[in-house]
């Protein structure tokens, strides 16, 4: 048992008892953070900061999983809740904050002419492909990119123990960036799909007309075409990743930076798909509750309201110029990559004399831990994040690629890894 992390730990070993994995999400459980040397556990966090069980005080890049948009306990958000819950959280009947969150969405959100409430991403991606099943008449699905967990996706991927074969049959996976994997898929089925899904962007741009060649395959093919925003929404730009590339989708999901932390995930799109919502079954208790939903019209207004969208681009830029000059002056491109949009980056580790990704990446993960920034490798910004943080994960970097450069040159790095490295959650096909 480590000593910097001794109190989570223990506490580990009390929730295994009681649930899988010890945590109600992958990405926050030891199968995602490495045993001794990583936290499992959080007491509280406030801004950019987050405090572990056992005291030690980290600058958040994880956020949340990047629902935290503006920051922890985001003054605004907090007093909305707290009116809110003044006068009760759900209902017999739906509060006007459903229709004001909506119309909100309307007028941020290019696609948008009508939204339908529920709580995690999966949701809203599951419902999309059943709007658009109910729509076409048809059952066949392209996907691209994670959307969530539930059988017509995660089907498609490493992790699809329990998901019927004839369902896994109706899921085809197109590689990004490629729309001639697309073409093929949609010609080799004729008449058969009914959705295009894909995040509009991940850890990579959209090469020239990409976007645009998808929407226009997808709709010569009679299928509709769906972006999954749960990440790009609100944080590429005020009206997401389809504003910001100026394609916009038939529907559109969203999710994370929506409630900053509260649950809360959306369908929108064109009124003639949405009316189809009408017809489906889509629906649950908690759509329209009503604390989630103030602490949506919070973090929209004050999206609206303040540069929250350029301060994401100008920190994060910051951060992904910062690192790529790191690389180059130590020349540690040969063992890791940073890319993504400027809100939301990913540091990646190549294999490299006999060291695996997985290891430089744990090993990574041990580090920075121990120096105080709280990061799997993304740097998922928010609001609070200011110039100091950014210098301060910078400072840290220096370190922390020094160590694995010195420890690959002298192949020490096996030995100098107190854990043992983190496998994958899942492959995608």
């Amino acid at each position: 048992m480590s000593e910097r992390y001794k109190k989570s730990e223990e506490f580990l070993e009390r929730a295994l008892r009681t649930i899988p994995l010890g945590s109600q999400t992958f990405s926050k459980s030891k199968a995602s953070l490495p045993y001794g040397v990583s936290p499992y556990f959080v007491e509280r966090a406030r801004g950019s900061r987050l405090w572990d069980l056992d005291g030690n005080e980290y600058i958040d890049f994880v956020n949340g999983l990047a629902c935290v948009i503006l920051g922890y306990c985001d003054p605004d958000v907090d007093a909305a809740v707290r009116k809110q819950m003044l006068n009760g959280v759900t209902f017999s009947l739906p509060h006007t904050l459903e229709t004001e969150v909506a119309e909100l969405l309307v007028h941020m959100v290019p696609c948008a002419e009508k939204v339908r409430f529920s709580k995690n991403g999966t949701d809203a991606t599951s419902a999309a492909i059943r709007v658009a099943r109910g729509y076409t008449g048809r059952d066949r699905v392209a996907v691209c990119g994670y959307h969530g967990w539930q059988d017509w996706y995660i089907g498609s991927t490493s992790r699809d123990l329990g998901v019927p074969r004839c369902v896994k049959e109706l899921t085809h996976t197109f590689k990004y960036n490629d729309p001639a994997s697309l073409e093929g898929l949609l010609a080799r089925h004729p008449g058969e799909f009914a959705a295009v899904i894909l995040e509009p962007m991940n850890s990579a741009y959209p090469a020239d007309g990409f976007l645009g060649r998808v929407r226009d395959l997808a709709h010569r093919h009679g299928a509709l075409l769906i972006f999954d925003e749960t990440i790009t929404g609100f944080r590429y730009s005020l009206g997401g990743a389809q504003q910001e590339f100026d394609v916009i989708p038939d529907l559109a999901t969203f999710g994370k930076g929506l409630a900053n932390g509260y649950p809360l995930s959306a369908l929108a799109g064109k009124q003639e798909y949405m009316d189809v919502v009408e017809r489906i079954f889509f629906s649950g208790t908690f759509g329209g509750e009503t604390l989630s939903l103030a602490a949506a019209k919070a973090t929209l207004t004050k999206l609206l309201s303040e540069p929250v969208v350029d301060t994401l681009k100008s920190r994060g830029q910051s951060i992904l110029q910062g690192v790529q000059r790191l690389l180059d002056d130590m020349k540690a491109a040969e063992f890791a990559q940073i890319s993504g949009h400027p809100s939301w980056t990913f540091l990646s580790f190549k294999e490299i004399s006999g060291c695996t990704p997985l290891m430089i990446k744990t090993f990574f993960i041990q580090e920075v831990f121990k120096r105080g920034i709280f990061t799997l490798g993304t740097h998922n910004m928010s609001y609070a994040h200011d110039d100091m943080d950014v210098t301060t994960v910078l400072d840290c970097y220096r370190e922390v690629f020094h160590l694995i450069k010195s420890s690959i040159d002298d192949g020490s790095l096996a030995q100098r890894l107190e854990c043992t490295p983190v496998p994958p959650i899942f492959m995608v096909r």
